[in-house]
């Protein structure tokens, strides 16, 4: 395991600031001020971009390259070149002037492994850390359970009732008198319904829209779908997929605190974890990720969840700074 400090000694006070930031940011208690506060940090100097675009790649570097981290400490000897945290850099390959900069602030846009929330997120009228669920009413007496890391985008003024979902999951419970329709954006989709109860999940460019009443009618891309009670649909990059039935309870679980697995692949569950805590999960193991898992797990418990994988796997398990977990 990498000892905070110790790594801390080895940085300059600018790669200890801009480490500082990371681990804000992966915290899960950031707000819009924090991500105003970084990119203004971040414009003072290019040395400051830079350290931050470093930090920042570093975590990226731990999903493509997380075997560097099992090297011996030894590795990590000063030199021309520098293998500093299990990731081999050099002076030469920080980014310098605008071109950090950049880089830097497409960091903050597009976070390296969804670590911390997007600018985007950061911006949102409603959102939640990790672990958070949050109840919230909005007009016209709709009522929207806010499920973790998740950020809501209210419509604008003057336009069709509505938000739009940036990123996570979300139940919305309309009132049975409602006359008009209110509209959900996830994604490049649309979700329209009058009287319903329906819940959205978006995961990266994968939405998922499952109608637990009434009725909810889909529109992506041009491609539309009708959902009715107990039915679920998926819609992204691969189009508009088909709707099929589904178990309410199971779907609904993480209302009422759980998650409920049955012969879900591994990968798919570690997902699903990674929604519930700070920092990441990493599965390296790759030739354990369609590895069924079946199980009922408390959301606020998630490291129990993962304690159980662990055993149930005999995966070897390391833990390094900022909530980062490798499984191997």
């Amino acid at each position: 395991m990498i000892d905070n400090d110790q790594q801390d000694r080895e940085l300059t006070p600018i790669e200890r600031e801009a480490h500082a930031w990371v681990r804000r940011l992966t915290s899960g208690h950031a707000s819009a001020a924090d991500g105003a506060a970084l990119r203004e940090w971040c414009s003072r100097n290019p040395g400051n971009a830079a350290a931050f675009s470093e930090a920042s790649q570093f975590w990226t570097a731990l999903g493509s390259a997380g075997r560097s981290l099992r090297e011996d400490a030894g590795a990590q000897k000063r030199g021309p070149a520098s293998r500093r945290h299990g990731v081999v850099t050099t002076r030469r390959a920080v980014l310098a002037g605008a071109l950090a900069a950049s880089a830097a602030g497409v960091m903050i846009v597009r976070p390296p492994l969804e670590l911390w929330p997007s600018l985007s997120e950061l911006r949102a009228d409603y959102r939640t850390g990790p672990g958070e669920q949050r109840q919230i009413s909005l007009a016209d007496e709709v009522s929207v359970q806010m499920d973790s890391k998740t950020s809501l985008a209210v419509a604008p003024a003057g336009g069709a009732a509505g938000v739009e979902l940036i990123a996570g999951q979300a139940s919305f419970k309309l009132p049975e008198q409602g006359v008009a329709p209110f509209r959900v954006i996830a994604g490049q989709g649309r979700s329209s319904a009058v009287k319903a109860h329906f819940d959205i999940r978006l995961a990266g460019t994968s939405v998922c829209v499952t109608c637990l009443s009434h009725q909810v009618d889909i529109d992506y891309r041009g491609q539309r779908a009708v959902l009715q009670e107990r039915q679920q649909v998926f819609y992204g990059e691969r189009g508009l997929g088909a709707v099929a039935t589904i178990d309410p309870a199971v779907v609904s679980a993480w209302q009422t605190g759980l998650l409920i697995f049955n012969m879900t692949p591994l990968r798919e569950v570690i997902d699903e974890l990674n929604r519930y805590r700070s920092g990441r999960i990493i599965l390296l193991a790759s030739r354990m990720a369609g590895s069924p898992v079946k199980g009922r797990f408390r959301i606020d418990r998630p490291d129990e969840a993962l304690a159980q994988i662990q055993r149930a796997f005999d995966v070897e398990r390391r833990d390094l700074p900022g909530g980062i977990v490798l499984l191997s």
